[in-house]
């Protein structure tokens, strides 16, 4: 057989197309009035998709239904439907000066703009359309900046892109040719049925140009025909849809929802008119007052930092950054760098005194996690980051090189270190003083945030938010002067970053700092530290409740009615609540007051979306809702009882935050009011927010510039909104609940799981005795067009295997009766072998990429894709024939095929056809072969206890089949279940009484759920002493649908 090369086909349709190219130039040439045939046809004929087209105006040009390479290569082989012959007339003329207007018009999109002074009728008379979400401007007047308004302008003429070397980023040349006044003409009369003209204007009959045209048609036509209709991509046939939502399923029925505006934020009396103003202030009139105290996990003594100290340490490094680094000439930082900020977690001061120095010297603090990530050094890359300040501490932890300079990690640009300890920096000349200036919207920092990809993004806060951030901070939290607060959180990032560094300078605040090396050691001593410092405030999480109430012993010393308000930085997480009702039980008699207990939620791009107030002395109770889980996975409100087990229990978060305004839209597509009873992704429109992506224009327009549009398209306000991505709703008394986030949302056969549900649902199944609760992580894969569960935890090491996979069993039921969902696979790693964060919880997104790679390594592995996966290949049907050229063609395109496995055929006996059931072929056994031993029973001695026959067998059963029929009452269909105790053998006594396996040929274990193989070894090495063959030992898999699948 001839074999083909696709680049021969290739090359024929190259060399077609060249024809057919040359032939209609030489159409040009004809002496008439016809139009030329290069300026008939439209742009989009000979211009290739993505490619400028000789100017940075030409590339803009847009079009709104742009095809890919694929269609206008296809389009260029066979024929563009615009390109007419010789004989087309001044109608296709004018149609293709309309495509290309068409083609002409542009959507210009406006820049940033402040959050709230975007004004309705502003957008009308902009020309601003809300569609989708994103606000445009149309140019009316875009033929007027253009040089080619005129169809027969030169540049509107370019030549035909050479496909013989075409590459995406050519830049196609134009073709210069004297302009040639148009001639008008009368319109063709190709619509009469009569009479039609020539290119001279001859009329003649419509019969006669019918087959003339019939005949240019039958040149057009390409000579070979397209490979797509050789060969068809059958794949996603093959695969059947995922389960499309029925009719009858739960629907949002409520109204649409409306806006909910937050009280207006009073002014603050005498407040500072920046963060750097209000440091100023307290260093001045209070230096002796504590701003913070660090405690250690090592025994060391607490140290304070005044509000002295910090002004006076933020002044010095601020006069090194800006005059001792480098020369007057050439400084190495100049106001507006940005500069990263590499502190452990244990050392809250120093990370205190360099943010305050950048905000000082008016340079951008980049907070980020310890060295070493590579998606934190693309951030810092994405950021032009060049310098990075650290500590004496956390700089000798760095690797270093020969020279003793710190290594460059992989991922990060080349960093200049600066060490901003007092000892390495000099002390400002008395004249220096740096310039306080009020809070404007240059960017105050850049705070990073990961995204469920592993991707890392930096999100741009300006010094306006950040003081507007604070005041709102103070309104609710309803914080004085000197008042004593408890930080366990992160302090560079988040609730503990906005309220220990940034509220805290702005009312004079005393933060101890608990850090999570001392909570690993001791987890009760942040209510320690409440109960020594008399604490009014306190910041925490749900597991450091949940840790302080494993760890909690009766002690009589411990009290905490001191505190006005705990901060509960994952109270958006819907299972908290649990931790706060278990912890408020405990510690009620201690002094704790169930006002305390104080939610928040929060997001890194629209900062605190929301806190729930303390009331002093109320007996107001929290709000709570009971809701139905299968009903949420459809993204529908439905109450339910508390009795069931597929319930989700959600506490409010609070109200809207004072002066913003809350919102929830639906999360894909076009941003649209949610209906009342309507799951939706929660909005904020404040000046306390971010304002950018850094550096990701597209990103930043679709997050936070966002329109909310209502049911009839119109927009609903004239500010602009920020995406949190917090799913939620508004309940009753204008009350916040979040149901979960965006980034855990998992999508599987139509319906919305969140990760936490899961985590949560898996914890609740004894989980102490076998996994450790704060190491368990769950992630999507897609597989066949959808996504699948994965859960992985790690195993604790005295658990044994036959422990964990009963563990795992019941973990999947009860996944499957709460959720009605089927996990994929549920994976157990030994302790210690998850990446972690630098505070000790799993890195969600390393853990997925070893899962995906296949280097996770688990001990215990549970895959169940028969319970999951739904929409599985449907079985190939024989395609018909297309002709004997499919055969060649098939040579040439491979198609993609899905791997199968076939066993032999089975040979079937002409006499055994006629036996369909075992009860026919037995009767037929008893009379041909009535003496044929099927069955040999060999007693406990070792010897033939009985033997059975094919005619003793058949008669037996006609026994049992009577005594079934007469006294059991039993009819055709009806179910018998046969209880038989198993045998007992001692491989040792049939030794001794001469057992024989070596005539053993096949020793088939059947294994249902996996293939037990230290089993099957186990087996092989018990019973080698009596002849058994390890060769002979083979294991099959099956399941309860299909009984045996394969063999070994």
């Amino acid at each position: 057989m001839c074999m083909f090369s696709l680049s021969d086909v290739h090359s024929e349709a190259v060399q077609a197309a060249l024809e057919r190219h040359s032939e209609r130039k030489m159409a040009v040439l004809l002496p008439s009035k016809r139009r030329s045939l290069i300026g008939q046809t439209s742009m989009e004929t000979y211009t290739p998709p993505d490619s400028s087209s000789g100017s940075d105006a030409e590339g803009s040009l847009g079009r709104a239904g742009g095809v890919n390479v694929d269609s206008w290569i296809s389009r260029a082989l066979h024929g563009s439907p615009s390109t007419s012959s010789s004989s087309s007339s001044h109608s296709n003329s004018s149609a293709n000066a309309a495509r290309l207007a068409e083609t002409s018009m542009h959507t210009y999109g406006i820049g940033p703009m402040s959050h709230l002074s975007l004004k309705r009728r502003g957008l009308r008379e902009m020309g601003v359309s809300a569609e989708n979400g994103v606000i445009g401007r149309h140019s009316n007047d875009y033929h007027l900046d253009r040089p080619w308004s005129s169809l027969d302008s030169e540049d509107s003429l370019s030549a035909p892109p050479d496909i013989t070397s075409y590459m995406p980023d050519s830049i196609p040349f134009s073709v210069p040719r004297p302009h040639i006044p148009m001639m008008t003409r009368p319109p063709s009369k190709y619509g009469n049925a009569e009479l039609m003209e020539t290119g001279d204007g001859v009329p003649v009959s419509s019969r006669v140009s019918a087959k003339i045209q019939q005949l240019v048609n039958t040149l057009k036509r390409p000579k070979r025909r397209p490979l797509r209709e050789f060969f068809v991509e059958d794949f996603e046939e093959l695969l059947e849809a995922v389960q499309q939502p029925d009719p009858s399923l739960p629907r949002p029925e409520g109204v649409e929802s409306i806006l909910m505006q937050g009280e207006e934020l009073d002014g603050l009396k005498n407040c500072p008119a920046s963060l750097e103003a209000a440091l100023l202030r307290w260093g001045a009139i209070a230096p002796k007052a504590p701003c913070l105290t660090t405690t250690h996990s090592n025994g060391k003594q607490p140290y304070t930092l005044t509000y002295g100290k910090l002004w006076s340490r933020s002044l010095k490094l601020a006069y090194n950054l800006l005059h001792k680094l480098g020369t007057k000439q050439e400084p190495v930082i100049h106001p507006g760098d940005r500069v990263a900020l590499v502190y452990p977690n244990s050392d809250p001061a120093a990370f205190m005194v360099a943010f305050y120095g950048c905000l000082l010297a008016e340079v951008v603090p980049v907070p980020i996690e310890d060295a070493g990530s590579q998606q934190i050094g693309f951030l810092l890359g994405s950021c032009n980051v060049t310098m990075a300040l650290t500590s004496d501490a956390c700089h000798k932890g760095l690797p270093k090189g020969a020279s003793g300079d710190v290594m460059q990690f992989k991922g990060w640009p080349k960093l200049f270190w600066v060490l901003t300890d007092s000892k390495h920096l000099s002390k400002p000349p008395r004249e220096w003083f740096p310039l306080i200036k009020d809070a404007n919207n240059d960017t105050a920092y850049i705070e990073y945030k990961t995204c469920k990809d592993g991707s890392v993004l930096g999100i741009t806060v300006t010094r306006m938010a950040m003081l507007t951030h604070c005041q709102t901070l103070t309104h609710i939290c309803g914080y004085s002067e000197a008042e004593t607060v408890v930080n366990v959180l992160d302090f560079k990032k988040g609730v503990g970053l906005w309220h220990s560094v940034h509220t805290a300078v702005l009312n004079m605040l005393h933060v101890v700092s608990v850090p999570y090396a001392l909570m690993k050691v001791n987890p009760l001593s942040w209510i320690q530290k409440v109960c020594q410092y008399k604490a009014k405030v306190a910041y925490v999480k749900s597991r450091d409740l949940h840790w302080a109430l494993m760890a909690h012993k009766d002690q009589p010393d411990t009290n905490l009615s001191s505190l006005r308000m705990l901060l509960i930085a994952d109270g958006s997480n819907p299972w908290s609540i649990s931790s706060c009702d278990a912890f408020l039980n405990v510690f009620q008699n201690m002094g704790l007051r169930s006002e305390v207990i104080c939610p928040c939620a929060g997001s890194p791009e629209a900062l605190t979306v929301a806190v729930r107030r303390p009331q002093e002395g109320s007996c107001k109770s929290a709000g709570r809702g009971v809701l139905s889980m299968t009903n949420l996975s459809y993204g529908v409100i439905r109450v339910d009882t508390g009795e069931k087990l597929s319930v989700l229990t959600l506490q409010d978060v609070g109200t809207a935050m004072p002066g913003a305004m809350v919102c929830v839209v639906k999360p894909e597509g076009i941003p649209q009011l949610c209906r009342t009873d309507e799951i939706g992704e929660i909005c904020v429109s404040s000046v306390a927010s971010g304002t950018s992506y850094y550096g990701l224009t597209g990103m930043s327009k679709n997050t936070f510039e966002v329109c909310p549009v209502a049911s009839d398209g119109g927009l609903v306000s004239e500010c602009v909104f920020v995406r949190t991505g917090l799913l939620g709703f508004v309940g009753p008394g204008r009350m916040i609940f979040v149901s979960g986030t965006l980034e855990g949302l998992m999508q599987v056969a139509g319906r919305k799981h969140n990760a936490d549900d899961i985590i949560a649902t898996a914890l609740a199944v004894e989980p102490m005795k076998f996994i450790y609760r704060g190491r368990t992580v769950v992630f999507s894969v897609n597989v066949l067009y959808d996504e699948r569960i994965v859960l992985v935890a790690e195993q604790r090491p005295d658990s044994t295997e036959e422990e964990s996979y009963q563990w795992m069993s019941r973990v999947l039921q009860a996944i499957d009766g709460i959720h009605q969902v089927g996990v994929y696979c549920l994976a157990l790693v030994p302790a210690n072998t998850l990446p972690k964060t630098p505070l000790g919880g799993i890195h969600l997104s390393e853990t997925k990429q070893l899962f995906l790679e296949g280097t996770l390594h688990p001990c215990s592995i549970l895959m169940c894709p028969h319970s999951c996966i739904t929409n599985l290949p449907k079985p190939r049907q024989k395609q018909p024939e297309v002709g004997p050229a499919s055969v060649m063609v098939g040579n040439l395109v491979a198609g993609k095929r899905m791997a199968q496995a076939s066993g032999r055929d089975l040979s079937h006996m002409e006499e055994n056809e006629q036996f369909l059931f075992l009860s026919e072929m037995l009767q037929w056994r008893a009379q041909t072969t009535p003496d044929h031993i099927l069955y040999t029973l060999i007693n406990s001695r070792g010897v033939v206890g009985s033997s059975l026959t094919c005619l003793q067998l058949h008669k037996r059963a006609e026994k049992i089949a009577t005594l079934l029929y007469e006294r059991g009452q039993l009819r055709d269909g009806d179910h018998v279940a046969l209880v038989y105790p198993p045998g007992h053998l001692t491989p040792l006594k049939s030794e001794v009484r001469g057992m024989d396996l070596t005539r053993v040929r096949s020793c088939v274990v059947v294994a249902e759920e996996r293939p037990r193989v230290a089993l099957t070894q186990s087996f092989c090495k018990l019973f080698k002493d009596v002849g058994l063959h390890p060769r002979s030992v083979s294991t099959a898999f099956g399941c309860r649908v299909n009984l045996a699948i394969c063999l070994q």
